[in-house]
């Protein structure tokens, strides 16, 4: 059996290319289902994420199971057969099981080591598995890669390191402080940047959020959905003693906090020590602030320096990281290779018996005056000639499992002899694809 993966993302495609082929997340469970109904497909699993959407499939025959793919694909996007070769990439076998593994550690992230991805993909498998497409293979190849992407963040801390802007300003928040349970942060400004920066805020509990923007309505839109409170950018001076930590990024052409404003604040409220972080370009808060008695002012660039040195560890801790995915990857094919080796060799072994068996019978019709001795030689005669013809084939395919090849010699011997092997995937296939599923599936194919 055949791992296949074909795939789109943020490296291979732009956004207007990739939205085609993203499933909607209600449609995933459908899709599965028109997909595994496809012929030679025997199970699959469908990883939709804002980067990348990916398919993952097992089959016995892998044209027919990549041409299936690729059609499933082409009829959903409405996309042709140029754009899907250009625009994906397809990996069988060693390299798509590889890919598994290096996506859930954060390897293939366009933020390197993100941890999102583990929690997407074990939701893409968990709307397989309760859909009913995911066969053995697919089963265990899904909870060893999320035990992997578990491993690699335990064994390397690839995770640990800010390697965004917004993320290392909270990050720095916190090193200065110790903690934010308690603390209070006013964001100015509601675009992209400051939401990023108050869901980092969010995930720290206690944390009171302010937010304040030139546009009230958008700081209090903002402040709704973060669980946060908006102030009116007029008031915020008035607002110091209850702060902690000032975080801005505003797309203002001049300073949105000034030195006079401030002193004068700090002057008349006896505002404890405070943090201020300008992650603006041009920048939101005159310089000179940083020169008032209790007050430590960080730019972009002081934060820049902690991204790229951060950025270097987690480059270290990915090299780390493929280590383990070698060595997980090389556990797993010897898992893969004794799962087929046994079925393999009890039908190699029932094929011979077959053919001894009409050959010895069409042997004794052609001698009937044989006796009871003279049979039973011609019996065992026959007997050592299939058990040594097959000797040497199912030793050295105990062998190939033990060290990893065996799935692709177990395919080899299937195929050389015409091994029709029908095990439990097939068969539960058959019972999951009832009625309702096929008729979905013949419309999703129409459609």
């Amino acid at each position: 059996m055949f791992i296949v993966t074909v795939g789109i993302n943020h490296r291979t495609a732009p956004v207007e290319i990739r939205e085609k082929l993203s499933p909607t997340p209600n449609s995933i469970p459908e899709s599965c289902l028109s997909l595994y109904n496809c012929q030679g497909i025997e199970g699959c699993v469908i990883l939709s994420t804002c980067n990348r959407t990916e398919i993952y499939v097992t089959t016995r025959e892998l044209n027919q199971g990549l041409k299936a793919t690729r059609d499933f694909l082409k009829n959903k996007s409405g996309i042709n057969d140029t754009e899907i070769k250009n625009f994906t990439y397809t990996y069988t076998l060693y390299d798509a099981i590889r890919h598994l593994f290096r996506v859930t550690a954060g390897l293939d992230s366009m933020l390197l080591g993100e941890t999102e991805i583990l929690g997407q993909v074990k939701q893409a498998y968990q709307q397989a598995f309760k859909t009913g497409t995911v066969n053995r293979v697919l089963n265990v190849l899904f909870q060893k890669a999320l035990a992997v992407g578990k491993k690699v963040r335990q064994k390397t801390g690839i995770d640990q390191n800010a390697v965004s802007i917004s993320y290392a300003a909270v990050e720095l928040a916190r090193q200065a402080l110790k903690n934010l349970a308690g603390k209070t942060v006013l964001l100015i400004g509601a675009g992209k940047m400051s939401a990023l920066t108050a869901g980092y805020l969010k995930n720290n509990k206690d944390t009171k959020i302010y937010i304040t923007n030139r546009s009230y309505a958008k700081a209090q839109e903002l402040a709704g959905q973060l669980g946060g409170q908006a102030i009116e950018f007029t008031q915020l001076y008035r607002h110091l003693r209850e702060i902690d930590i000032i975080i801005s990024c505003t797309a203002a052409p001049h300073y949105v906090i000034h030195y006079q404003h401030m002193a004068d604040a700090l002057q008349s409220q006896g505002v404890r020590p405070l943090i201020l972080i300008d992650i603006a370009v041009p920048r939101d808060i005159e310089p000179a602030v940083a020169t008032l008695p209790g007050v430590s002012l960080y730019d972009i660039d002081d934060l820049q320096n902690v991204v790229d040195a951060n950025l270097e560890e987690r480059k270290k801790a990915a090299a780390a990281a493929e280590v383990i995915i070698e060595e997980e990857l090389n556990r797993f094919m010897r898992w893969l290779g004794t799962q087929f080796m046994v079925p393999t060799i009890v039908f190699l072994k029932q094929k011979g018996e077959e053919i001894k068996q009409k050959a010895l019978q069409q042997a004794l019709r052609s001698l009937p005056d044989l006796s009871e001795q003279e049979q039973q030689v011609l019996v065992k005669l026959s007997n050592t000639i299939v058990n040594q013809l097959l000797h040497i084939p199912i030793t050295q395919l105990k062998s190939y499992a033990s060290a990893g090849e065996g799935h692709l010699y177990t395919e080899i011997l299937q195929n050389l002899f015409d091994l029709k092997i029908l095990g439990t995937d097939q068969e539960n296939k058959n019972k999951v694809l009832s009625k309702d599923a096929k008729e979905a599936s013949c419309w999703y194919q129409r459609k």
